[in-house]
């Protein structure tokens, strides 16, 4: 068997179960050995009752004290009983799981292993695992067992299994990297690393594998940023926009003044874009230091000279904030110019039309998603393209741009604070301009770091600021191995809210298994004002723009990293009003109060991204949810820095080029 193979030929996979594993982009043997875990479960050691958290997954050791219960509603069958030990009681639930009824009895000594939430104000323990034994138990202690992404109808042990199965049919090839370059950074074989990174014997082991593989995606992610720097080298540029009367007058009508950041920007951005090559330059800014009105001014610079600008989101729902936002501002600078707005969700008529007017130049700014970069988009004279962080590698669509018209200038907006020596690397091909300076006008958001004995009074909190007009969002705690149960969590916890706050606010959720054109109407809904509290899983990290949006509740905080924090925190303080972000953490662990405490004392995005490097090594790999920048299969730029670095050296020490399969492969 080889990578190639169809993932129906795995023994035991036939056309119906191969079509599930489709659905979560595994179709030959070579996707699925490469769908690595989201993260692992360990089992520990039994607690006694009086000692379990919320928010953590405990193992009790009791017995069942009364009577075992079945109730059935319309839609859910609940099971749930008491579990008794020397120290205290503990309530257990399951859903959906009317058999556990005829599994247990009344009086008998069990091992269950659950979640711990809070249930009515009481400690839960939900879904568990049953043991009969303590020997059976004893038998999964220790070991890491794999949790993968999941779908309908096919669970984690037949993802699991159909792995197993095939790492042990797959012929590997000869490893791609060097017996001496392994040696080198002391890495494992390809082979070694994907079967540890799988079914690991231990932590030690895992950490092995998953350094070998980080070490392969950053390494393929460098060359292919030198190769972009290679081929720009010959690129010239056609574009120098000289005239910038429409941008000063754009200042002009500011009704504040530009920082002297944005102005140093402002000067790094003209002096490229007259150079003799197109600009291609990283700018980077906390949210609120002023990039849209730097990247106006680029793009109002192209269009007084007679060329074309466009701006690309990662949303709709930004996109079209965007295009209203740039239209008010020309409108308030006496400007006219043409604003046109390109997304996916126009009608077939609208689209022709919108191209017809971007072809004949009649569009000026165009602003869009990625529908920007659709085959059927012509330009006639594309100058600049602004795009976000969420577009950035990138290296295709960097290529799909430069071949609409003449090569255009690129400038990438990140509101992702990297510490400078992480970003020339991850940015090999691009200048970097840094915005470390906030308007005097802007509020700072005030912090507090709360357990969740403090849920009740945040809620009063939330439901003060809707009466004065304001709006929340509640990002959910996550659920790592299933989507769908994330998603579930998200229902469950958005109505338990609604009932808590009744007629006092109207509460919406968001997940990440909705319909695109489902999240853009929520979006809209809220961005509108229509809805008062989001709750949503991290999805809102990119989402939208809502200056009314003063609180955000960010329950389990300890699972995240502090530069995604810092990202998921920059959704308010984006308006006039006073902002408040509110970290909730069920665990009372020294380590963790210590890097929370961090985003408490600071709105400052680059002290907490040196902290977050500082912090974050190879004992935080469980649990901590990746900052996701660069889309990384595995690897994190905070986590992993020294990885990062080392992949910058190999990458000049030998010659690869990219194979199909998206791995980086040794040319002989």
């Amino acid at each position: 068997m080889i990578e190639s193979t169809p993932i129906n030929e795995i023994k035991g996979i036939g056309d119906k179960t191969a079509k599930l594993f489709a659905s979560l982009g595994i179709e030959r043997v070579g996707d699925l050995v490469r769908y690595f875990p989201s993260s692992y479960d360990i089992y520990e050691e039994p607690v006694p009752i009086s000692e379990v958290e919320e928010g953590t997954v405990a193992a009790i050791t009791g017995h069942v004290a009364g009577n075992i219960r079945l109730s059935r509603g319309r839609k859910l069958a609940v099971t749930s009983l008491k579990l008794k030990d020397l120290t205290g009681t503990l309530d257990v639930v399951w859903f959906q799981l009317p058999y556990v009824k005829t599994m247990m009895s009344k009086s008998s000594a069990y091992i269950l292993r659950g979640r711990i939430t809070r249930r009515g104000g009481i400690l839960t323990m939900e879904q568990p695992e049953i043991f009969e034994s303590i020997e059976k138990y004893q038998q999964k202690c220790g070991q890491l067992w794999p949790l993968y992404k999941t779908t309908k109808g096919l669970g984690n042990n037949g993802i699991a299994k159909a792995i197993r199965t095939a790492l042990t049919e797959l012929n590997f090839k000869e490893d791609y990297l060097s017996s001496e370059l392994r040696a080198s950074y002391d890495l494992l074989t390809f082979k070694e690393a994907v079967r540890a990174i799988h079914f690991p014997v231990d932590k030690e082991d895992y950490i092995k594998a998953r350094k070998r593989l980080v070490f392969d995606e950053f390494l393929s992610f460098i060359i292919s940023l030198r190769a972009l720097s290679e081929d720009k080298q010959e690129w010239q540029n056609h574009f120098s926009p000289e005239d910038t009367q429409a941008s000063e007058k754009l200042v002009k009508s500011l009704p504040y003044s530009l920082t002297k950041a944005q102005e140093k920007v402002i000067r790094e951005i003209m002096k490229d874009m007259n150079s003799h090559r197109p600009m291609a330059r990283l700018v980077q800014g906390d949210v609120g230091s002023g990039k849209t009105v730097v990247a106006l001014y680029a793009l109002l610079a192209c269009v007084g000279s007679g060329y074309q600008g466009a701006m690309m989101a990662p949303t709709e729902v930004l996109a079209n904030q965007h295009a209203e936002g740039i239209k008010k501002m020309l409108l308030a600078a006496g400007l006219n110019y043409s604003v046109e707005l390109l997304t996916g969700s126009l009608t077939a008529k609208e689209k022709r039309e919108a191209y017809q007017r971007i072809a004949s130049g009649e569009a000026q700014i165009i602003v869009g998603t990625h529908a920007l970069i659709q085959n059927k988009v012509e330009y006639q004279n594309l100058a600049l393209v602004v795009t976000d962080e969420q577009h950035r590698f990138g290296v295709k669509q960097r290529e799909t741009f430069a071949s609409k018209g003449d090569v255009p200038h690129i400038l990438v907006m990140s509101a992702t604070p990297i510490p400078r020596t992480l970003a020339i690397i991850l940015y090999g091909d691009l200048e970097i301009s840094v915005i470390d300076e906030l308007p005097a006008n802007r509020l700072p958001i005030k912090n507090c770091v709360v357990g969740t004995g403090y849920r009740p009074s945040a809620y009063k909190f939330m439901e003060e600021q809707v009466k004065a007009g304001r709006q929340c969002y509640v990002i959910c705690p996550m659920v790592e191995e299933s989507e769908n149960l994330e998603a579930e969590n998200v229902i469950d916890y958005s109505e338990s809210l609604q009932e808590h706050l009744g007629d006092a606010a109207k509460v919406a959720f968001l997940h990440g298994k909705m319909k695109q054109t489902e999240k853009e109407e929520i979006m809209e809904a809220f961005a509108k004002g229509q809805t008062d509290i989001l709750v949503s899983t991290t999805v809102i990290e990119v989402g939208i723009d809502v200056p009314n949006a003063t609180v955000i509740l960010i329950e389990n905080a300890e699972r995240f990293g502090l530069a995604q924090l810092h990202q998921l925190r920059g959704r308010v303080g984006r308006g006039d009003y006073q902002s408040y972000c509110i970290f909730m953490t069920g665990s009372k662990a020294k380590a963790t109060k210590e890097r929370l405490e961090i985003l408490n004392e600071s709105n400052d995005g680059f002290k907490i991204a040196n902290e977050d490097l500082r912090l974050r090594g190879p004992g935080d790999l469980f649990g901590i949810r990746q900052s996701g920048l660069m889309n990384f299969k595995l690897g994190d730029v905070f986590q992993d820095s020294m990885l990062l670095q080392q992949a910058a050296e190999a990458a000049g020490e030998v010659t690869f080029h990219q194979g199909d399969n998206g791995t980086v492969v040794r040319t002989l």
